[in-house]
């Protein structure tokens, strides 16, 4: 049987920036289950400008495809419009609470270190990678205690876009296509390690 990978979230979860669609994330974990010898089908239900409130209807969609497996991206949205923390990681544990009480195996990679995009002011970055801080410390509190996985918790990424400005696509916010391939192998060991829970029989 070939698993069904859905993924939720933002701009990042749907492909924003990536040169080509086998570029984006999606197409990405979908060859990295198939090198793992895993078939796997994969289904976009993120939105471009999504913050966490955005994904009970994300998750409803996709629990009636009935998924296997669910990556979320998210945080970055929140980040920018000011939702306060503890407000964004309740809505994000309200969708893995979801996802797992319908047998969905869930990874999440949650908010990027947003002072790393170039456009933020230097005297800003400090205050920016507090608040990314904060927010994805909360996340993963979250998630966890819901029984999804965490993957790139440390936000490693984030500091590979730092040092390498061709990570960013041409809007200098959204990945490039090499930028995709960085966050996919920060998340390809968490998403086959719940693909193997979550594999069909």
């Amino acid at each position: 049987m070939t698993m069904r990978l859905a993924v939720l979230g933002d701009s990042i979860a749907y492909g924003v920036g990536a040169e080509h669609p086998s570029h984006t994330l999606a197409e990405r974990l979908r060859s990295a289950l198939a090198a793992d010898g895993i078939a796997a089908h994969s289904k976009v239900f993120a939105r471009p400008g999504a913050r966490s409130a955005d994904l009970a209807v994300q998750v409803r969609r996709a629990v009636g495809w009935d998924p296997h497996l669910a990556v979320v991206v998210i945080g970055a949205n929140d980040l920018t419009h000011f939702v306060p923390h503890g407000e964004a990681a309740e809505q994000l544990r309200a969708a893995v609470r979801e996802l797992r009480d319908h047998g969905v195996e869930v990874v999440v990679a949650p908010a990027p270190d947003l002072s790393m995009v170039p456009h933020v002011p230097p005297l800003m970055r400090p205050v920016v990678q507090a608040g990314s801080l904060a927010l994805r410390t909360a996340q993963v509190r979250a998630v966890v205690q819901e029984g999804g996985r965490v993957a790139d918790a440390t936000a490693s990424t984030s500091a590979a876009f730092g040092s390498d400005r061709t990570l960013f696509s041409r809007d200098r916010f959204h990945p490039s296509s090499a930028g995709y391939a960085v966050i996919a192998r920060a998340l390809v060991p968490t998403v086959l390690e719940a693909a193997s829970a979550a594999r069909p029989v």
